[in-house]
């Protein structure tokens, strides 16, 4: 099963300049794109463990893969906000693969899910 995440998610850089504001803004970082991965999971059945591969559509090169891929943190809370994922942890959580591609036009996030 696929899911897209319509736009791109914070950088592991964008995610530490929040947090040397205030604690508070990473919070509030944190709740907002998990619910966007909560919603743009949708209806998806609940697994009990799976590998994931997540494709990331860049609207340039500007930015790092190792810090792109910082967002796969809101990918899998909001997987057990959905409650597609009991938890995010090893017992549900198998191999995780990555993928960079550039979209200019439509830069977002796909996540393919194969239950093991």
């Amino acid at each position: 099963m696929k899911f897209t995440i319509q736009g791109e998610l914070p950088t592991l850089n964008e995610i530490i300049a929040v947090s040397k504001k205030h604690h508070m803004q990473y919070a509030n970082m944190k709740k907002d794109y998990t619910a966007l991965v909560q919603i743009s999971a949708g209806n998806l059945p609940k697994i009990e463990k799976a590998n994931f591969e997540i494709t990331w559509y860049c609207k340039d090169k500007r930015k790092d893969k190792d810090g792109i891929m910082a967002g796969q943190k809101f990918i899998f809370d909001g997987l057990v906000k959905a409650g597609v994922i009991r938890n995010d942890g090893w017992a549900e959580i198998g191999h995780i693969s990555h993928k960079f591609e550039v979209d200019k036009q439509k830069p977002r996030v796909e996540v393919e899910i194969k239950e093991i």
